[in-house]
């Protein structure tokens, strides 16, 4: 029985469809624990995907039966993760203790039972078993189709998992490193493979595992690396124009918008300027053929907590100075608190990335595949130039932009960096698209 609670309901919370291509979740967070209430639309978990945090909200009122699953587990797209007893009114509070002890409390003596006669299984379904268990736990779905369809014998494979549990990663990796054992040309079953040692940690260390946003990062950045033909190319920008416009303007901007005026909204129209003129430079590949946008869609990094995220302003180029500024306001903000949309991190087709305001001076920034071009923006440093022939201390900046060479030759990424740095000197050209 999962609930003590009398004349209610217990009403199933699943893991909801989390976006395109994303089926699985790591349990981040349980906002509320066994025996707490908990009203309609409440959230009370939270899952970390490989891009970006979701929230899970109460379909009911009442009180948490069970928790299925802790903290750090894996989860499936559709898995169950808990019981509501509907109507129940639970405590203000639980036990600390009790999240952990209530699933051993409910769980059935039948059970239980069952566990104990588990290695009582008649041999003939041991070669069965040997497709869903490694290392006598059971296989994630999406683990299990992965080592179907590559037809692996599963106790070859390292686990690395909670547990040793078998991971979609350990097959992956297993795949990578030549890896290519069948069940049926198996010999038989023998013990599976401990799993990878970790380094003993000195005084002063501390371990902590990679998040899921913090891998998909990693992963992306070095396929990058691996698979463009990766060109950096810089150039630098006098602000003293753009600056002057800006301060000139920028109280009569904000009392007229509500939203401050910044830099980053020139340079995305300054790029967008400059991708219409050199369309290679927001294109991608695509096998052997080469796909041409007829739109802008800017990507901005931005920092969090939790890693670099990258959501994405749609058509751009059709949107003004107060629109971009107030985007952008949301967009930081939404990222800093894990609120962002899967739908509005993916489909970006050029991206800009501002480590000026953590007082870089000059970087090569790494595409953001698909995507065959990134712009770098810099601090804003005084700096000794030459202006007609004088010596003057001026505010630079420098820019670069990272391009995949195999689409984007030198030519059209000079061209366009210039572009894009006439447009920020003499910020006129963007209004009056000279």
């Amino acid at each position: 029985m999962l609930s003590t609670f009398p004349e209610t309901f217990a009403t199933e919370v699943k893991v909801p469809a989390l976006g395109e291509s994303v089926t699985e979740a790591t349990v981040a967070k349980w906002y509320k624990k066994v025996g707490e209430a908990v009203a309609a639309d409440e959230p009370i978990v939270e899952l970390e995907t490989d891009k970006v945090t979701v929230e899970v909200n109460a379909p009911v009122a009442g009180a948490i039966a069970e928790l299925v699953v802790e903290e750090g587990d894996e989860v499936e797209v559709g898995a169950l993760i808990a019981h509501i007893d509907e109507g129940a009114e639970g405590s203000a509070e639980a036990p600390a203790e009790e999240k952990s002890e209530a699933k051993a409390e409910e769980a059935p003596a039948e059970k239980k039972a069952e566990k104990k006669e588990e290695p009582k299984a008649a041999p003939a379904a041991a070669s069965a078993e040997a497709t869903t268990t490694n290392s006598d736990h059971p296989l994630a779905p999406a683990v299990r189709k992965l080592v179907e369809d590559k037809n692996l014998d599963p106790s070859k494979i390292p686990a690395t998992g909670k547990d040793g549990r078998l991971t979609k990663g350990d097959v992956l990796n297993f795949l990578e490193g030549g890896g290519s054992a069948s069940r049926a040309a198996a010999p038989a079953p023998s013990a599976p493979a401990a799993p990878k040692p970790e380094r003993e940690l000195r005084d002063g260390e501390e371990r902590v595992k990679m998040s899921k946003l913090r891998q998909t990062i990693a992963r992306r950045l070095k396929e990058a690396q691996n698979t463009a033909a990766m060109l950096t190319t810089y150039n630098e920008v006098d602000m003293t124009n753009l600056l002057a416009c800006r301060n000139k303007y920028k109280d009569g901007f904000e009392k007229k918008h509500g939203v401050k005026l910044g830099f980053m909204s020139f340079f995305i129209k300054a790029c967008t300027t400059a991708l219409k003129e050199w369309p290679a430079v927001n294109a991608e590949i695509d096998g052997n053929s080469f796909i041409y946008k007829n739109y802008c869609d800017i990507g901005v990094a931005v920092g969090t907590p939790q890693g670099l995220v990258v959501p994405v302003i749609r058509s751009a180029e059709e949107k003004t100075f107060a629109d971009l500024e107030s985007t952008i306001v949301d967009f930081g903000k939404r990222a800093r608190d894990g609120k962002l949309g899967m739908d509005e991190m993916t489909g970006g087709s050029f991206t800009i990335s501002n480590g000026g305001v953590f007082g870089s001076l000059l970087s090569s920034p790494i595409l953001n595949a698909p995507q065959s071009g990134i712009l770098g923006m810099h601090k804003t440093q005084m700096r000794p130039v030459a202006i007609d022939g004088k010596v003057e201390i001026r505010p630079m900046m420098y820019l670069a932009l990272s391009y995949d060479h195999r689409i984007i030759d030198g030519r059209e990424a000079v061209s366009f960096l210039v572009r894009v740095k006439e447009c920020i000197e003499n910020p006129e050209r963007i209004l009056l698209d000279i």
